[in-house]
């Protein structure tokens, strides 16, 4: 159940990091309430996923879900540079996290 949350809890924070940057300063209403709820939701998922996992490969998992998650947007939908580079950077991190899960 702990791994379940912090996957969800990950995919939240690239939610909540998205948000973040779409709320200009937090300037615009729906962006910001995004960011907040997002933010809530994924950093109490952290917390209930730390009670069972260790931090440390908690928190990676975390953030490697969340960073691949938000670049890959990013690219997809915001005109950022796709290049094959970061494309295997990315792939890298999401290999990354699933060792962490295998070894753990």
């Amino acid at each position: 159940m702990a791994w379940f949350v912090l996957v969800v809890s990950g995919v939240l924070e690239a939610v909540w990091a998205t948000a973040l940057g779409k709320s200009e300063g937090f300037s615009r209403p729906l962006p910001t309430v995004v960011f907040g709820v997002g933010l809530a939701l994924s950093m109490t998922g952290l917390a209930f996923a730390l009670r069972t996992l260790p931090v440390g490969t908690g928190y990676a998992v975390w953030v490697g879900i969340g960073a691949v998650l938000t670049a890959a947007y990013g690219m997809a939908f915001e005109g950022e540079p796709v290049s094959a580079l970061k494309v295997v950077l990315l792939a890298t991190i999401v290999g990354c996290v699933i060792g962490l899960k295998l070894a753990h």
